[in-house]
């Protein structure tokens, strides 16, 4: 069993939901940024979802985007996040998801990024311009349930292809909660609810929620229907606001206590 399989059946057993948290790696440098996942960590965040920095991102909004240019100015690549993840290691056993684009993993060789990735403590993948048609060259190389690559579901995916995506994944399943951009305003829990239902009817896997949840009250009704909720734009937000802060770490990690606590 994989650290991402114990971690939800960990929380089945306590009748609680996954925080999934995504910052940017290197974002604002590496030493604060190990900082803050550290804290995150620490703090209770479940499962971390570790941006691997990109110029040419097509499905982050400005904040995320922000965050990756902080990050590539400091010349922050995916060595040197994979080398973060070594280090993470050391402190924390949460699973730890990369999450990026597919230029850069194909730029480092694909097969040397899973078997590297593997070695330094990630426990998946997630590649947002990836499908799933174009997915076998990153996961005929490995046993696919050592190193899961993460599949996204949109609000605009058929019933039929979303049940082909169902059966050929592992780890968890990621519903984007809306159309449009990470971090954009404006959720439909109504909508949400159904087609978080509509998920769990063709898997037996969690299904995590991601895109626009921005406060705890957000969390707390996504969490009333899926089994995680992902956040990333309002993390990066409160990095952004607080650059100078010398209490950085401790204010996103007071952020993911907040939200923690919003999925019990």
């Amino acid at each position: 069993m994989n650290r991402i399989e114990r971690k939800f059946k960990e929380l089945r057993k306590n009748n609680e939901k996954a925080l999934v948290g995504f910052i940017t790696a290197g974002d604002p440098d590496v030493a604060q940024s190990l900082e803050i996942m550290s804290a995150m960590c620490a703090a209770g965040l479940d499962i971390l979802e570790l941006g691997i920095p990109f110029s040419d991102p097509t499905a982050d909004g400005p904040a995320i985007q922000r965050s990756s240019a902080r990050a590539l100015a400091h010349q922050v690549n995916l060595t040197q996040v994979l080398e973060m993840i070594r280090r993470l290691r050391e402190k924390t056993a949460i699973p730890i998801i990369l999450f990026g684009y597919y230029n850069p993993i194909l730029q480092y060789r694909v097969d040397k990024f899973c078997a590297d990735a593997r070695a330094a403590g990630a426990d998946g993948v997630l590649v947002v311009d990836l499908p799933p048609e174009e997915s076998a060259e990153l996961t005929n190389g490995h046993p696919e349930a050592d190193f899961p690559l993460i599949r996204l579901i949109a609000p605009t995916t058929p019933a039929e292809r979303m049940h082909r995506i169902a059966e050929s994944a592992c780890g968890f399943l990621y519903l984007i909660s809306k159309t449009g951009v990470t971090g954009s305003d404006g959720l439909d829990m109504d909508d949400i609810a159904a087609r978080t239902a509509s998920v769990k009817a063709v898997t037996d896997l969690p299904v995590c929620v991601g895109f626009g949840i921005s406060t705890a009250k957000d969390v707390r009704s996504i969490a009333a229907v899926a089994d995680g909720v992902v956040i990333g734009s309002a993390f990066e937000r409160l990095i952004e606001e607080n650059l100078n802060q010398s209490n950085l770490a401790g204010l996103v990690a007071q952020q993911v206590k907040d939200f923690k606590q919003a999925t019990r």
